[in-house]
């Protein structure tokens, strides 16, 4: 399966506009974002957990890094509320679940295949740092050679140019964004190739918004069996 499999090509998706896809697992569904593969696959996705569902156990053979944007996400580590970020890289294992229903913005297979750093941290406690552009602040929630990940707070009218060193990928959490001629809206998802250049300027009531940069240069599926 290949879906927005391009990586040369910009892509924005509205995120309200795609289609829920059942998952193998009974009240589990996801909008796929991009793809490359089957049911193991290196994918970018938002899923929904119904109340009372779960998936069985697993190991992450290519990690796993979350964002929970609404609800709980549980598993046998703890409860994660929104606004958690989570990384769990290659050779980690848990069992996933949602006794009261959520919604989480997942890659999976895009680790480093040496990395294993796990983590969760609450995004909306992250030092925020002031950069140089006026009314943007920035935390960095993870960083190597690979890739720098970080969370963005737009002021109303904030603006700058998006530079996608090794590609880049940005989620908006909160408020609204114009990206050249797209108008990005909560939950709705830019994937910029290497080198590519975007002007971006938050809306009326500010922006907070997820970028990875850096990643696009190391782009792989796995393999399946």
């Amino acid at each position: 399966m290949g879906i927005h499999a391009d990586f040369e090509q910009r892509v924005v998706v509205h995120s309200e506009q795609v289609d829920w896809v059942p998952s193998p697992m009974k009240g589990v569904d996801r909008r796929m974002l991009d793809r490359i593969g089957a049911e193991v696959a290196r994918a970018t996705s938002i899923v929904r957990y119904a109340e009372g569902s779960s998936f069985p156990e697993h190991t992450h053979g290519g990690g796993e890094e979350f964002i929970v944007l609404e609800g709980v996400f549980q598993d046998e580590h703890g409860d994660y509320p929104a606004g958690t970020y989570v990384r769990n890289p290659p050779t980690t294992h848990h069992v996933p679940r949602s006794d009261d229903g959520c919604t989480i913005f997942v890659k999976l297979w895009q680790f480093d295949a040496e990395d294993r750093n796990q983590f969760s941290l609450d995004i909306n406690a992250a030092q925020y740092c002031a950069g140089d552009v006026d009314g943007i602040s920035a935390a960095i929630l993870h960083e190597d050679q690979y890739e720098t990940v970080t969370v963005e707070r737009w002021d109303a009218g904030a603006g700058r140019e998006l530079v996608a060193s090794g590609g880049l990928e940005l989620l908006v959490l909160e408020g609204a964004l114009t990206a050249g001629s797209e108008q990005l809206t909560r939950h709705d998802w830019l994937r910029m190739p290497d080198g590519d250049r975007l002007r971006a300027e938050a809306g009326a009531d500010g922006a907070q918004i997820w970028i990875k940069t850096g990643h696009l240069s190391h782009i792989s599926a796995p393999r399946e069996g």
